[in-house]
């Protein structure tokens, strides 16, 4: 059966339309944070921090504000929308219809991609007036971008499946998300940070998307982007495989 059947248009459709409906929530606020981001770091670390050669520190954060706008953006909208509809009841009304497993997932994940870079290319158009940007190679920023908010999309799916209030969803984010986005090398590179913390910041996933995404600007990065596709590739598909298991189960969606 094809993938785009009428039920999955227009599942993807609700969830694009949900997030659009509210534009100054879900996509002005996050770009003014990443603004504020930039103008806080940049006016205090311009100038005295040169992280590579030739390139400006506030060069070097754009990049970073960028993916992290994506990402983030791109788990709040699957995770924001599950819960919602399973605490206001009408998760059966995605249940109930001949949807497929893959459907369903690839539809949420869709639209947190949708929203993930146009929150990005939003963050992206506003901060670039204030440094000088390359793009080395275009390609990687557009794969890195892309696979980076299918995979938060799909964190979210997971987040919102598990969560049953929006306690533990907030909980999931500011304990897992926040936490591993900041610590992934948006604001410094991790070549700055003692060896034992360069180690740490290799098992998170995170910091090869973001270094990954940077590369493509700069054709810099503190890790071979094939290295990083590759991690950032194989994550991916373990969550998707997650994701589609507990969907199949009912995990906490069928009582």
């Amino acid at each position: 059966m094809s993938l785009f059947t009428v039920g999955f248009q227009t599942l993807l459709y609700k969830e694009t339309l949900r997030f659009w409906k509210v534009a100054t929530q879900t996509i002005a606020a996050p770009i003014l944070t990443a603004m504020l981001y930039l103008l806080i770091f940049g006016h205090v670390l311009e100038g005295r921090v040169e992280v590579y050669p030739g390139v400006s520190y506030t060069s070097f954060l754009i990049p970073g504000l960028v993916m992290m706008s994506v990402l983030q953006n791109a788990f709040a909208n699957a995770s924001s929308s599950l819960i919602q509809s399973k605490i206001t009841g009408n998760l059966v009304f995605i249940l109930l219809p001949p949807l497929s497993h893959w459907e369903i997932i690839s539809a949420y994940v869709l639209a947190s991609v949708v929203r993930g870079v146009v929150v990005g290319a939003g963050v992206f158009i506003i901060t670039a007036w204030f440094a000088d940007l390359s793009f080395v190679a275009p390609l990687w920023i557009v794969v890195f971008a892309v696979l980076g908010a299918a995979i938060l999309g799909t964190m979210g799916v997971i987040a919102g499946m598990w969560a049953e209030k929006f306690d533990q969803l907030a909980a999931f984010q500011n304990f897992l998300i926040v936490p591993a986005t900041f610590l992934a090398g948006v604001f410094y590179s991790i070549k700055s940070l003692p060896p034992f913390w360069q180690a740490v910041s290799h098992f998170n996933p995170f910091f090869y998307m973001i270094d990954g995404f940077r590369h493509g600007f700069f054709g810099q990065s503190d890790v071979n982007p094939w290295t990083s596709l590759a991690i950032v590739a194989a994550f991916f598909a373990v969550l998707a495989a997650t994701a589609i298991n507990l969907l199949r189960s009912g995990y906490k969606l069928r009582h």
